[in-house]
């Protein structure tokens, strides 16, 4: 049975929380947020995609895949405006967090380093007004409860880390390092003020987040999370969880993740978060894994699974490799993961990459919708890609670009050859040139037989490399675009999105594929 009514169309917009415009640094949940709903509701869109939404290390680079947890929420994405209105902060206390554009070298860039200083003194001055009579407070009392199963470990895990200047949790004294009651105990005690302050944030972070949520669902629009397949190793996950990880006695690790060699680099990309020990996975009922799924599932409408191959086989490569060519193919938990969930799940699968037939049919049998992506359907095998505009699946959803690839433009202009190029106006049926590709590709995304096609918001202005999000493999000045105004969207945008909705029969807000168990 498919997951989707036959017939049933609907499009995206894909925009992370942080690439938002506002004053104070970057986007977060807060009146912008809102005003992107009314966008989308009038550009006729059903469906708004983000990143992960976890706290980010900015030892590496602050990347949403790197996170020191699968569960908790990244302070960053809190709303100083909303502190403001929920009484938590003054106004002239958000005032002084204020980052104006006028006269920055990188307008409308996220500068982390800034950014996390400021926003961290909101939430701490917010909390050094109520500090342990917070406890009083029923909503956080029942918030604190109901997440207590991750909460717990993730705000001990980020006080400890905090208190041993920033140490990874495997180089911390052994009592820590190992989880001995007697230290946890000690150590609780001591910064229990300080783990306290760690669930406030959490506190403000999903409150708002379900305050967006109800927002979204009152005009018809569903939001899809994203959910990294691995975790870091320095991370509450793994130092609460060692046993689900294939780590040695003193906790390093023994295996490393990545992926071979593939469009994005010559020498694969080795991304150094440990791999999962399976069977001890199995072992436990996959009960790590079934409550990360459900809480995600809790935070969104829909999640897309990243890297879901690795859940038929996954590339593993030696703890002290220099790169990710050295590694080789694993068995991952296969079918025996989901069926351990006991429902549908509404899961986007993300089968890019090296993709065999045994992802496939994983996919297919738990009726995951996958994706496809127009950038990888004009090369020389553009007759049969599966990314190919008219060679795409109805259980896919279709993108134009991911936040992986360059922008439209940007990969028009610098990235794919004259014949490539021609490929694109022999099937729009008009030559496409740098000022209309975007829009183009825009269009054959629409009239694919896709369920649901999604759009960047750079690619809906025709940015060039200036709108690039990220660039796999490295590190530098990822994830710091963000729009410098929601101006930049503008009434006549979303008119013509709308009208190309209707054209494509993608302006259905009926929702007959939104499943709830």
């Amino acid at each position: 049975m498919s997951r989707f009514q036959e017939g049933w169309r609907a499009a995206g917009l894909f925009l992370h929380f942080t690439s938002l415009p506002g004053p104070f640094g970057i986007g977060d949940l807060g009146p912008t947020a809102h005003v992107f709903l009314d966008f989308l509701q009038k550009a006729g869109v059903q469906y708004w995609q983000v990143l992960p939404v976890n706290p980010t290390a900015p030892a590496l680079g602050n990347s949403p895949y790197s996170a020191y947890s699968a569960f908790a929420g990244n302070e960053l994405l809190v709303s100083p405006t909303l502190m403001v209105e929920e009484g938590w902060i003054t106004k002239i206390e958000a005032d002084r967090a204020r980052q104006p554009l006028t006269g920055q070298t990188r307008p409308g860039k996220i500068d982390f380093e800034k950014t996390i200083k400021l926003k961290t003194a909101l939430v701490d001055a917010a909390y050094s007004k109520v500090g342990f009579g917070l406890l009083d407070n029923e909503e956080f009392s029942k918030f604190a409860w109901d997440n207590s199963a991750w909460l717990n470990d993730y705000a001990f895990f980020m006080t400890a880390k905090a208190d041993l200047g920033g140490k990874p949790w495997f180089q911390w004294p052994d009592g820590l390092k190992y989880r001995d009651d007697h230290e946890l105990g000690v150590h609780g005690r001591r910064l229990s003020d300080a783990i306290l302050r760690v669930k406030f944030g959490q506190y403000l972070f999903f409150s708002q987040l379900n305050r967006l949520k109800d927002g979204a669902a009152r005009r018809g629009i569903s939001l899809i999370g994203d959910t990294a397949f691995y975790v870091n190793h320095d991370s509450s996950d793994v130092w609460a969880n060692r046993h689900l990880f294939r780590l040695t006695p003193d906790g390093q690790s023994q295996s490393v993740a990545g992926v071979p060699p593939d469009y994005f680099s010559e020498t694969g990309q080795l991304w150094g978060n440990p791999v999962f020990d399976w069977p001890a996975n199995q072992a436990s009922g996959y009960g790590w894994w079934l409550s990360r799924l459900r809480h995600n599932l809790s935070m969104f409408d829909w999640i897309r699974l990243d890297h879901f191959r690795a859940f038929c086989r996954y590339w593993s490569v030696k703890g002290d490799a220099e790169t990710a060519k050295e590694g080789h193919w694993e068995m991952g938990p296969g079918a025996s993961l989901f069926e351990a969930a006991g429902s549908r799940l509404n899961v986007v699968a993300e089968d890019l990459g090296v993709i065999t037939p045994d992802v496939t049919e994983l996919r297919k049998k738990f009726d995951f919708p996958g994706m496809r992506v127009l950038h990888f359907g004009f090369g020389p095998d553009q007759p049969l890609s599966t990314h190919c505009p008219y060679r795409i699946e109805p259980d896919n959803l279709v993108y134009a670009a991911t936040h992986d690839n360059n922008t439209t433009r940007g990969w028009f202009e610098n990235d794919i050859d004259y014949k490539s190029r021609q490929r694109i106006s022999d099937l729009a049926g008009y030559q496409v040139n740098s000022s209309n590709v975007a829009w183009t590709l825009i269009k054959l995304a629409y009239l694919s037989p896709g369920t649901i096609s999604v759009i960047t918001v750079p690619d809906l202005l025709n940015l060039g490399l200036e709108g690039r999000l990220n660039v796999p493999g490295t590190v530098g000045d990822n994830w710091t675009w963000r729009l410098n105004s929601m101006d930049q969207l503008s009434p006549t945008l979303a008119e013509n999105l709308a009208e190309l909705g209707a054209v494509a029969g993608r302006d259905n807000f009926s929702h007959p594929n939104i499943l709830t168990y």
